[in-house]
């Protein structure tokens, strides 16, 4: 593990070279610890997908205490490693009419439509970050048979709820935006709403399944059918 400087009042920890559950858990760890060690010292903890960014209130402690501070948690996270994080299930609605690349991600993986179903709601996806808009959760990793690349060229809008893929990565888009992932289905479930408790569905380190449900139920639920542009 390193730790570097990444600012005037704030430091880095890295925890490895790429994403993996027992990272994911050492980060939840060691941010657990820093939460509890610093108190008032600490501004804010911003989790990833192997690091941790620790920012601190300057005016009352310095990079050389936090940095003590932090190689102390370091050495009293556990061999054993706890469990994720809360299991969320979040209902799709999967089919070409919200999901316009469902289809062509199918075909690319010698797949039927079906199929390509079942395998993304096979897994239970870790939340490695939460980043590029409040509310999107990076989750990892799907079926390596229904990987795909992003899109070479991104789409304008894509609506919010918007299921996707990307490499090995899925998420739900919690608002519209552009966005250059394939597009598989749609969710109805908020993944920000400031003005609820809790703000997301979902944190970093929770497990994540998804269940399809029909057209009906999705409408029901308050899912809109605004097409992507």
């Amino acid at each position: 593990m390193k730790v570097q400087v990444a600012g005037e009042n704030a430091l880095i920890i890295y925890f490895g070279q790429q994403a993996s559950p027992g990272i994911s858990a050492q980060v939840q760890q060691a941010a657990a610890r820093l939460t509890r060690l610093l108190a008032d010292d600490l501004i804010d903890l911003i989790p990833s997908y192997a690091s941790l960014l620790v920012i601190f209130d300057p005016d009352s402690t310095d990079h050389f205490r936090v940095r003590r501070v932090i190689q102390a948690a370091l050495n009293e996270l556990d061999a054993a490693l706890p469990e994720a994080g809360r299991l969320v299930e979040l209902p799709v609605y999967y089919h070409s009419e919200v999901g316009p690349d469902l289809d062509s991600l199918a075909n690319d993986a010698g797949l039927s439509t079906n199929e390509v179903i079942e395998r993304h709601q096979a897994q239970e996806y870790r939340v490695y970050a939460i980043g590029f808009a409040p509310g999107f959760a990076y989750l990892g990793e799907v079926d390596q048979s229904i990987a795909r690349p992003r899109l070479s060229t991104p789409r304008l809008k894509v609506p919010r709820g918007s299921v996707a893929i990307a490499d090995r990565q899925t998420a739900v888009y919690p608002a519209t935006s552009p966005g250059g992932w394939n597009l598989i289905g749609r969710c109805p479930t908020p993944m920000f709403d400031p003005q609820a408790d809790p703000i997301m569905p979902v944190s970093v380190g929770d497990r994540v399944r998804f269940q399809a449900i029909t057209r009906e139920r999705f409408l029901e639920l308050g899912g809109m059918l605004e097409p992507p542009a």
